[in-house]
């Protein structure tokens, strides 16, 4: 669908750091504008998943984006955005993500580009760790801000986190989004998945859907559903070439000796919509987030959602009416959470229907998509 434009076509590009992020955040994102009218180029590092976004028509440009503190590395990042930014001329440079984010407004800012946004999707300093890489990334958060003219984030908590802490003073939420007509309840794909996975109709499928990295709280997650009887577990994703930390795989070696069958794990998916249909619960036990993508596919497809009490899930989840809160990094009180729904089909519905209105009011992703670009200037 073409939209009559409001303001003079603009020349924008959108910047991540990988194809990851490209495909699953920034693609709606890239549609929405270029419906407008406008021209969109996207950058991030290559990758095999930029084969969809340039199949509709997107020009896609590479550049070396690392995932690290590097200093090498980020230099020659920078160059290559600077390069790039000199021959195209863009009109505004949006960045995406900590590093990638802040490399695009350094480089925008030293080549005259009109106008600098940058989307948050999950400050680094709220994230566990060492007090020297929280205050590193405070102060490097506070410096990009100075940077940019318009400041987004996906979650409330964090445009408020951005204003309190002089980031930026017109910091503002515009939450994420996902297409309701591909997200729903589906019983046709419920029993042709099962089918296909060997999962009997009434069997409880608790399903978890992220990259396979410790901070999306694998461990606790192994060593909880061992504990919540007759359940199965499915988990979609895979650990991304530039992920850090620690194997999960002992992890998930204990899980499948107490699980056996019950546990699959089914890799990365171009049919996540259906998987989800064809389970009972969501689960996303993280340790820290933005305003996770996966909880707001759960919600549309009317799934309860088990995920912990931090920044992003708690907005999203309201506790005892769309699905079940727990404090992060705990084994028991997950355990608890999932063995209740699992026993309980009447709860699951309930808590499921109650998820999927939320989530049309209010991450419907025409609304969100157009709000940004109206935010935006676009």
């Amino acid at each position: 669908m073409r939209f009559p434009l409001t303001t003079p076509r603009q020349k924008i590009v959108q910047v991540t750091n990988v194809d990851f992020s490209l495909r699953h955040f920034l693609l709606p994102l890239m549609r929405g504008a270029r419906d407008r009218g406008h021209e969109v180029v996207g950058i991030s590092a290559e990758g095999p998943l930029l084969e969809i976004p340039r199949a509709e028509g997107f020009r896609i440009i590479p550049v070396p984006f690392a995932r690290s503190l590097s200093p090498a590395a980020n230099w020659r990042a920078l160059s290559a955005l600077r390069q790039v930014f000199r021959a195209e001329r863009f009109d505004l440079v949006h960045g995406h993500m900590p590093i990638s984010g802040l490399l695009a407004r350094v480089a925008a800012r030293a080549e005259g580009v009109p106008r600098v946004a940058y989307t948050c999707h999950g400050f680094l300093f709220n994230q566990p760790g060492p007090a020297w890489r929280r205050g590193l990334s405070l102060g490097l958060e506070w410096l990009g801000g100075r940077l940019t003219d318009t400041l987004l984030t996906v979650s409330a908590e964090e445009a408020a986190d951005a204003r309190r802490l002089h980031i930026h003073a017109g910091a503002q939420a515009v939450l994420n989004g996902r297409n309701p007509a591909l997200f729903r309840p589906d019983p046709a794909a419920r029993a042709a998945i099962r089918a296909e996975l060997g999962v009997a109709k009434d069997a409880p499928v608790v399903i978890a859907v992220s990259r396979l990295v410790r901070h999306k709280g694998y461990p606790e997650l192994l060593a909880a559903l061992p504990q919540v009887p007759g359940a199965h577990l499915w988990v979609v994703g895979e650990r991304l070439a530039s992920d850090h930390g620690a194997d999960l795989e002992p992890d998930f070696a204990a899980a499948a000796a107490a699980m056996g069958p019950r546990l699959r794990r089914l890799g990365y998916r171009h049919d996540v919509a259906r998987l989800l249909a064809a389970a009972d619960i969501f689960v996303l036990p993280s340790h820290f987030e933005g305003l996770p993508m996966s909880i707001i596919e759960a919600m549309l497809t009317g799934l309860p959602v088990v995920a912990t009490a931090i920044r992003g899930p708690r907005e999203q989840v309201v506790a005892g009416v769309t699905g079940l809160l727990v404090p992060p990094a705990t084994v028991a009180p997950l355990a608890a959470a999932l063995a209740r729904l699992a026993a309980d089909s009447g709860l699951r519905a309930a808590m499921g229907a109650a998820g999927r209105a939320r989530a049309l009011e209010r991450f419907d992703e025409a609304r969100v998509v157009g709000h940004t670009l109206d935010l935006l200037g676009l």
